[in-house]
């Protein structure tokens, strides 16, 4: 199948990267033209001058980008040119409501839909290991896979179309809650005079142990916060969660507070830091 993959920020980059190492012929579009055209020198795919050029020459089409309005746009953009049974994978993190809208747009192509968000990181994305949770027609799902296996070490059937965003939302919430405790418990340590990569390193290997402990203990306590996932971008997909949250009257105590966090390091200028500047605030490291 003729791939198009497009948004190639911190995560789709990676993802192309490895759809191509794969083996998988691949058309690249991105907003900023000289991200597509770097790509294209290093791996050999073709970069397209615009998203209905793509459309009209492939049959899997992936999406990546930041915030439900770009993906909106993308798909009207693709509505121009697409054809029918193209299967459009969209990896942006949005509402499961926009997805159900994308999902909408497309079926009047007779254009298929999957809601496939992913957790991982940008190390994920780099090596190939993301985790992968999808919505939409599971045939559909089933005629991607391979592709999908290129870019992710886990792949997971969720159900109808806006379950994988649903599950990203989870994610989401329960990311905010690790980096609340682990930046918090960090700073505790700090402020108690312990040695912290011992710390770290013994709490790795322990009940408390978690992936962001293991991958940002270490950067933070040493004030570094130039990798991995990006606090606005946290901040906007915690809104997200807020947003579902008023229709399923779920309680997110934790994600308020995370949002008010985020809020106060965004007006100090800290909105493109991981979201490890959590730090910041908890040992007061402004």
């Amino acid at each position: 199948m003729k791939v198009g993959f497009i948004g190639l920020g911190a995560m789709g980059v990676g993802m192309a990267k490895n759809l191509a190492k794969a083996g998988h012929q691949t058309l690249v579009w991105n907003r900023t033209q000289s991200k597509a055209q770097a790509l294209a020198q290093e791996t050999g795919v073709t970069a397209i001058d615009s998203i209905a050029e793509l459309a009209s020459q492939t049959e899997v089409i992936f999406i990546c980008v930041s915030a439900d309005d770009d993906v909106l746009e993308i798909i009207n953009n693709l509505l121009i040119s697409i054809k029918a049974n193209t299967i459009v994978v969209d990896s942006s993190t949005i509402s499961s409501d926009t997805a159900k809208q994308a999902a909408a747009l497309l079926a009047t192509k007779q254009a298929h839909y999957l809601d496939a968000p992913v957790s991982g990181g940008v190390e994920g994305a780099k090596n190939g290991t993301l985790a992968m949770m999808v919505g939409g027609d599971e045939p559909t799902l089933i005629k991607v896979t391979p592709l999908l296996k290129s870019m992710c070490a886990r792949l997971c059937y969720m159900g109808e179309t806006g379950s994988g965003q649903g599950t990203k939302a989870v994610n989401q919430i329960m990311a905010a809650g690790i980096n609340q405790a682990v930046t918090e418990a960090l700073a505790f340590a700090q402020a108690e005079g312990l040695p912290m990569e011992k710390v770290i390193d013994v709490i790795s290997g322990g009940a408390a142990g978690n992936w962001f402990l293991n991958n940002r203990g270490v950067s933070m306590t040493q004030n570094k916060y130039d990798i991995g996932f990006k606090l606005k971008l946290h901040h906007k997909d915690l809104k997200i969660c807020q947003a579902m949250a008023k229709n399923n009257l779920a309680d997110l105590n934790l994600v308020e507070k995370t949002i008010a966090d985020y809020e106060q390091l965004i007006e100090k200028g800290f909105a493109e830091e991981d979201i490890s500047a959590l730090y910041r605030l908890k040992n007061k490291g402004f």
